[in-house]
């Protein structure tokens, strides 16, 4: 009943709701007028037979004809009056069971039922709203960040232009505000001017129209958007967005870099507090096969393993973790750490067979591109004659089709698979099958959504890169720069400051690894880091831990300082 009052204002104040009435309004006298014309005309036969009956009796009589009811007690003798029944019986058909339910939903019952929603949905946020985050659309990106905000106290607001799809969303537990997306009262609703960031997540022209909407509210909010083609990042430029990605660009780039034979050497990712963080792939290294104590990795180099990524289980290294050669180290270190690993580790092994490409589209063209930049053969496998670019590169078929992968080398001794294709369920069966015909091939597969990256490992995939997360991540490392990086699926480099319950005692004494599962990688006390802390260092007051671990980890490890 809360809603009733609202709900009645924008019903009868709406201009299209205005017109549904009058519609409705003018068939109901048209019956009206129908049912009165029946009336006298039964007067008149009546009399015509004899007979003589009150004019509520007429009303009576004609709307029970009408009805189809067709109770019996009043009935015509002559021709002319059983005549004139079927006239009342095929028109009240027509009207009333046919005409009127059609009407009445059309015109009245379906606008109530949006009004409903539309005086439920909010149209504005309150004005106190600040620090919040925008987006224009709920697609992968969007639905990987939403599940990121709780943990990083962050507040995010959809802005959908109908009703429906708010309702729907709205049902998710999901924030939304109704209004165009092209006019610039939605945004000044959406207290733009005190956003933290707007993410501008539909297709490249329509991104185009919301960032200069944006503009004539806000010149200083920051916008990121995605663009599908590449000539489309001047002109979102242009536009006023603040920074334009390539998602799916970046991803296929990402996905040719861990194959095999591209490179042995670390990949820096990202850098905290002034340590950098990098990954490097075991494969046809010098440590592939051994124990972590006896790879002399920091030793040697200076970086440290400050975690284990094995086929999507991460897991904090112990001395006694051995390094298989699908493994994915992530190393902590400064740049001179990294240069001494890269001297360590030498080149990649070369492969004389193609790496597969499975998929021509955006992802898959831009994993061709950087491989041929890197001087590594392949092949893509590609159905769509469009897409094919090169015929010596470019297989013509079916990615599911045996003889395309035969002719596309992956049974000769082909390093790696990338798998890129937009579709998870595609992409899920293309594992499963690479995987029984070649047990030891190097599986790169493309999640689009992060709920199939647990289903694609466990299917055989050696590595799964996550389009969602990918761009979820790099939103939230532009929010929170100084406070968290976040890598892979699941995994947070992150900033403390040392509680007190922890100063004056060891980090072995703090059991920070045992009670929380993240792993202390420096220690920053003003400008000087200490990397790879001794056990036995005794934390001060004003210092600053940096960790590592996974997002579950991270939460207990607030907890616990809580």
């Amino acid at each position: 009943m809360k809603y009733l009052p609202s709900q009645l204002i924008y019903f009868f104040q709406n201009k299209t709701m205005k017109i549904n009435l009058r519609k409705l309004s003018k068939f109901l006298v048209a019956i009206a007028l129908c049912i009165t014309i029946y009336s006298i005309l039964f007067h008149f036969i009546m009399e015509y037979e004899g007979r003589q009956f009150s004019w509520i009796t007429g009303f009576y009589w004609t709307l029970t004809v009408m009805s189809t009811l067709g109770f019996g007690d009043i009935t015509f003798t002559s021709d002319p009056g059983r005549f004139f029944s079927m006239i009342v019986l095929l028109s009240g058909i027509v009207f009333l069971l046919i005409m009127l339910p059609f009407t009445f939903i059309r015109f009245f019952y379906a606008p109530w039922l949006e009004a409903q929603a539309q005086s439920r949905t909010p149209r504005e946020l309150p004005e106190g709203t600040k620090d919040h985050i925008i987006m224009t659309n709920y697609e992968p990106i969007a639905m990987s960040l939403i599940g990121k905000m709780d943990q990083y106290d962050l507040n995010c607001v959809i802005a959908v232009q109908d009703t429906q799809t708010a309702a729907e969303l709205l049902n998710m537990n999901v924030r939304v505000v109704i209004g165009e997306l092209d006019m610039t009262d939605t945004y000044r609703n959406l207290r733009i001017e005190k956003a933290a960031l707007v993410f501008v997540n539909n297709n490249d022209m329509l991104n185009t129209n919301i960032i200069a909407t944006i503009r004539e509210v806000s010149e200083s909010v920051p916008i990121i958007t995605i663009a599908d083609a590449y000539d489309s990042i001047d002109i979102l430029e242009l536009a006023g967005a603040t920074q334009v990605f390539q998602f799916t660009r970046m991803l296929g780039v990402t996905m040719a870099q861990h194959a095999l034979g591209v490179s042995a050497q670390a990949n820096i990712v990202g850098a905290l507090g002034g340590v950098s963080i990098a990954e490097a792939y075991a494969a046809h290294t010098p440590y592939e096969g051994k124990e972590l104590i006896k790879s002399g990795l920091r030793e040697k180099t200076g970086v440290i393993v400050v975690g284990i990524w094995q086929r999507g289980k991460f897991e904090i290294p112990r001395p006694q973790t051995i390094i298989h050669p699908n493994s994915i180290l992530l190393l902590a270190g400064s740049e001179e750490h990294f240069r001494r690993y890269d001297e360590y580790v030498g080149s990649s092994r070369t492969f004389e067979a193609p790496v597969v490409i499975l998929g021509g589209g955006r992802v898959g063209q831009a994993a061709a591109d950087t491989l041929e930049e890197l001087g590594i053969d392949y092949h893509v496998v590609e159905k769509n004659r469009d897409s094919i670019k090169d015929n010596n590169k470019y297989i013509l078929g079916d990615a599911a089709d045996i003889h395309a992968l035969e002719r596309a080398g992956i049974s000769a001794e082909s390093p790696s698979v990338l798998i890129t294709t937009h579709d998870d369920d595609m992409n899920i069966y293309l594992t499963i099958y690479c995987r029984q015909l070649r047990p030891n091939i190097q599986i790169i597969s493309r999640a689009t959504r992060d709920r199939n990256i647990s289903k694609l490992y466990s299917v055989g995939a050696d590595i799964v890169m996550s389009y969602a997360s990918m761009g979820a991540n790099k939103i939230i490392n532009i929010l929170k720069p100084d406070e968290i990086l976040m890598l892979a699926e699941g995994l947070n480099v992150f900033k403390a400051h040392v509680p007190d319950s922890f100063t004056g005692k060891t980090l072995a004494e703090n059991h920070i690894r045992k009670k929380t599962g993240c792993n202390v990688i420096a220690i920053r006390s003003g400008d000087s880091f200490n990397i790879n802390p001794d056990p036995t260092v005794k934390l001060k007051e004003n210092e600053e831990l940096i960790l590592i671990g996974t997002a579950e980890a991270e939460k207990v490890f607030k907890q616990v300082l809580s």
